[in-house]
């Protein structure tokens, strides 16, 4: 089963939905990188269910990490690091009636498929979005670790339900520190009308989607290599893993292919320092790469996240028993919008990948603790 990703540190996902636990094995991280568990436990909040707005499940977990390996006296040993969270408030009850009748937009029918019915289908078992909780602690310590080099992984809501956050002004900057909004999206105003629409979705008995927006700031120029260690094929790699994900652009991504060449050319400008090859650009349409390696700009990526499938709007299905057709209410608690809490997540994927990268990079040695 493929649920490992990365070269030189390498992450191992295990657990589903409703089992005891769900976890994480990083194989594994240098020796000596600090632990701040303090700032470990803030990031996981974002993500946790249950807390924040209107668009939370009402399902409540700590996610609180037992690290049991490869951490000693606040640093790492360079050994395998391990973490187990607990799994606490699972209803498995609420999907007993669904083992004849597949929910719409998930992984029962492909998952039953593809292990022969072996898998756990409650709460849709190791595809579940609940063992993201793991990844967002993985993630978590990478953006530690790139922190005290000084890049900023940070992500914002750009929209939801088709309300829009205003593009920011400037293309070469990080965004800001929004870990303190409940919706955290650059404009308060833009943020109050996404909460109306996801009300507005709940009380329809539905749900809608939207799309994260990330940036990387202060990453050296030179990481990345063609064909298959590009940025944005090892960044593709993982952020495209995250549940709900239909779509990913880097940079101005689609609105290029509507460009002429003049027009979407980021022109380079002398360097501050002297030395052409450090040289500037004028704008960021490319997102940070050209032929797959760093510009030293900030790395930009948005992705689309899917209404969340689960509704309880009746909808229609396959009985598996007859082969009829079939109602489906989808009964439990789900989010009427995964984004608010995806942006953790997407910023945990992302400091995991680029962290990922820059060890393995030839160019570049990951600077010492």
């Amino acid at each position: 089963m493929t649920s490992s990703y990365g070269t030189m540190l390498r992450l191992s996902l295990f657990g589903e939905s409703h089992g005891p636990a769900v976890g994480c094995v990083l194989d594994a991280p240098p020796p000596g990188l600090p632990v701040d568990l303090g700032a470990l436990a803030r990031h996981m909040a974002r993500r946790a269910p249950g807390r924040g707005g209107p668009w939370s499940t009402a399902r409540t977990e700590t996610d609180a990490p037992e690290i049991l390996s490869g951490v000693f006296e606040g640093r790492t040993t360079g050994t395998p690091l391990a973490a187990l969270i607990r799994n606490a408030d699972t209803r498995s009850q609420d999907y007993a009636a669904l083992a004849r009748t597949p929910r719409p937009g998930h992984a029962d029918l492909t998952g039953r498929l593809r292990y022969a019915g072996a898998n756990d289908p409650r709460g849709g078992g190791h595809f579940s979005a609940r063992v993201t909780a793991a990844l967002c602690f993985a993630g978590a310590l990478a953006l530690q670790w790139l922190a005290a080099r000084g890049v900023s992984v940070r992500a914002r809501v750009a929209e939801i339900g088709g309300v829009a956050d205003p593009t920011p002004t400037d293309p070469l900057s990080p965004f800001p520190d929004l870990s303190d909004k409940p919706l955290p999206a650059l404009s308060d105003a833009a943020a109050a009308a996404m909460v109306a629409a996801i009300e507005a979705a709940r009380a329809d008995g539905d749900s809608v989607g939207g799309i994260v927006e990330v940036r990387a700031a202060g990453l050296p120029a030179g990481l990345g290599a063609p064909f298959f260690d590009r940025v944005e094929t090892r960044l593709g790699a993982m952020l495209l893993s995250l549940p709900a994900v239909r779509g990913i652009e880097f940079g101005d991504g689609f609105a290029c292919a509507r460009r002429r060449g003049s027009e979407n050319n980021d022109r380079p400008t002398p360097s501050p320092d002297g030395d052409p090859l450090h040289a500037g650009r004028a704008t960021n349409r490319a997102g940070g790469a050209e032929g797959g390696i760093t510009t030293g700009l900030p790395v930009v990526a948005r992705l689309a996240f899917k209404p969340t499938p689960s509704i309880p709007r009746e909808q229609t299905t396959v009985d598996l028993a007859t082969n009829e057709p079939a109602p489906i209410r989808v009964p439990g608690r789900h989010d009427p919008c995964v984004v608010p809490r995806a942006v953790p997540l997407v910023e945990s994927a992302a400091a995991f990948a680029l962290l990922d990268l820059w060890l393995s990079s030839s160019a570049h040695r990951f600077p010492a603790p």
